[in-house]
This record gives C-alpha cells, structure tokens and sequence, in this order.
C-alpha cells in the first residue's frame, strides 16, 4: 500500500477494513465488544401471552385446519424480538398445541428433543416409541430425540398443552433430521405406565443400559408432581427468590430427562413476596395453579392459570402469590452447566 502525506490514519484504517472486507475478512477489534460481552445481552425481551387469547387462537386454528393436513397445529410463541424465527428465546421455541376429539396427530420424528405441558382439557394421549400415556392438566411429557411419537384423543373436550423444543440449538449446530411414521398411529407394544413401574421406583431392571441421552421414563404425571411439592412445604425451607422449586430428573442418572432443556415445577405459598434473581437461562413459564404477580426487569404482570410468559436471560425477576401458586417453567439450564456457562445472581 502507497501511504500519501495527505492520508490520515483513519483514512488509512478504513481502506484496510475495505481491503479486508473484499477477501471475506473482518478487523476483530471492530467487533470485540460484542463477541465478548462484560455480561449476557440477549435480543430477547420479557413477554406474556394471556390464557384467554391462548385459548382463542387455538381453538379459531381448529376451525381453519385439520391436524393431519398441519401435522401439528401449533401457534407458535414468538418473542417480539425475534419474529420470524419461530424463537420464543435464542435457544427456545415454544407453541401451544390443539388437539380435538377424535383426531390424531400423525406419527413422526424429528432431531429436535420436545417437552410438553399439558394445559387443558382431557380425553388425548400421546404414544412414545410404542407406550400409550394419557395426559392430564399439569402432566409433564417428553419426546427424546428421534422418538417416533404421534398424539390423539378419545375424548370429548378440546385439549391443550405448551410445546418446547431446543429447534434453535439443533439449527445452529445444521444437526436437524426429521422423518414420518409408517402409519398415522403407531401400535402399542406398552401398557399405560410401564415405563414408570420399570425406573420411577428406586429401581431399574437388570443389566439396563441407556438408550440415548434421554430418560427412559417419558411422562411425569402432576399428581405425583403435586403431592412431592406438598410434602416439602411441611418440611423443607423456603428459598427466598423460588419459594419450593423441584427439577424433573431422569431417576437412572439423576440428570435433566433431556440434556439440552430443563423442566421445573415450583410453589409459591400464598402471601409468598420473592427476592430478585437473574440467570443466564432465559425461561419460559406457564401458570398452573393459583394467581399472582410477576416482575419481570421494567415490567410487571398479574398472571392465572395457562398464562405464558418469557423471562429472557440475565434479566432481574421477582415472584408474588396472591394464593398458592404453582408453577411449571423450563430453559438450556442442563446445557448451560454442562458447557460450564450457567450463573446466577440475587440482590
């Protein structure tokens, strides 16, 4: 390069980034800052989808398209800050579901791991890799990676629930396969539970090697959910931000049932009034049970059951129970710590 006398510096500076830019280079120093934050800046921003226009947009779906003409019919829970990318965090996706009487949603499979939170109405299944469970409000069920699963029901009533998938992480990584069942409804080769009677009891059969990095037990019925959060509140202490907060586990190996998500279920006693937290895992939540009031940085919510809401990474948060409130919430906790990422902060 010819240096003139009459070239500055920055002149010269800004020739190179040009030079650079040409040959599919780029000067670190212009984007350091961003690349390597002092702490976590996410796009995504708090939001709350309110049960009643949930409800609305799912059932006017049911009237607009069959579910085997959707294969899933699913409103997808956008953040505001990310739309067109079917991301509800940087790392989440999230939707809510409809399922209507006597309708089956076909067998398929796909890369990405799924988690379910069944939210209203009874009467559906779901069958996993050959087991048939019922759902129930407040169920929680998972679909490990590559599982064949297709959902129907029996019933009478529309029935509801919240989806999360890491579809984000699967995309970022371009591991993303997916693939249909030979029929619509796969054949059940397992009884109602048997998964559960196999491993949820203290107990795993015989020379039992994993299969996946999943848990082999796919459905955590919320009466057991329930029952285990009312045991603790006679017993345990509270913690000042969570109130009880209970982590489903895979019983084999005592770690999250699928690696990339984590799924909570917590109790907030009524009169309860939490402390500020933030965490390096953006979370979404549903109510399940009970009312109460969330803040969430500059904003703040009343929420009742079946309401969603998105608490972004790294942002101040604080619970409120009016009664007992019960919520269900999940996030990349498990593979935050994993990668050693994850952190926590409370004032």
């Amino acid at each position: 390069m010819t240096v003139k006398p009459a070239d500055t510096a920055d002149t010269i500076l800004s020739d190179f980034h040009d030079e650079l830019d040409r040959d599919n280079l780029a000067p670190l120093w212009e984007v350091m800052k961003n690349l390597v934050p002092r702490e976590p800046r996410t796009p995504a921003v708090p939001v709350i989808w309110k049960a009643d226009l949930l409800r609305e947009k799912a059932l006017k779906a049911g009237h607009l398209i069959t579910a085997e003409k959707a294969e899933r019919r699913v409103i997808v829970l956008e953040n505001p800050a990310l739309r067109g990318q079917s991301q509800i965090t940087t790392s989440l996706y999230a939707g809510v579901q409809l399922i209507l009487p006597g309708e089956v949603a076909p067998t398929h499979r796909h890369t990405a791991s799924a988690l379910r939170l069944i939210m209203e109405g009874k009467g559906a299944y779901t069958i996993v890799d050959g087991e048939r469970v019922e759902m129930h409000p407040g169920d929680f069920i998972i679909t490990p990676t590559w599982s064949l699963h297709d959902h129907g029901s029996d019933g009478d009533e529309p029935v509801t629930w919240l989806d999360g998938l890491d579809v984000p992480i699967v995309k970022l990584l371009s591991a993303g396969f997916s693939d249909e069942g030979e029929t619509d409804r796969q054949a059940v080769k397992r009884s109602d539970g048997d998964s559960i009677a196999r491993y949820a009891s203290g107990l795993v059969p015989v020379n039992y090697t994993p299969k996946g990095a999943a848990s082999p037990i796919f459905w955590y019925p919320y009466d057991r959910t329930r029952a285990a959060l009312e045991k603790m509140r006679k017993v345990d202490e509270w913690d000042g931000a969570e109130g009880l907060r209970l982590a489903f586990t895979d019983p084999t190996t005592g770690e999250s049932p699928i690696r990339t998500m984590g799924a909570f279920m917590q109790l907030l006693p009524g009169g309860f009034s939490g402390t500020d937290i933030r965490s390096t895992d953006g979370t979404v939540y549903s109510v399940v049970e009970g009312e109460g009031t969330v803040k969430v940085g500059d904003q703040e919510w009343q929420v009742k059951p079946r309401d969603v809401f998105v608490v972004p990474s790294w942002t101040w948060h604080s619970f409120a129970a009016h009664d007992d409130l019960i919520l269900f919430s999940f996030s990349d906790k498990p593979l935050q710590q994993k990668l050693g990422f994850w952190r926590e902060q409370r004032k």
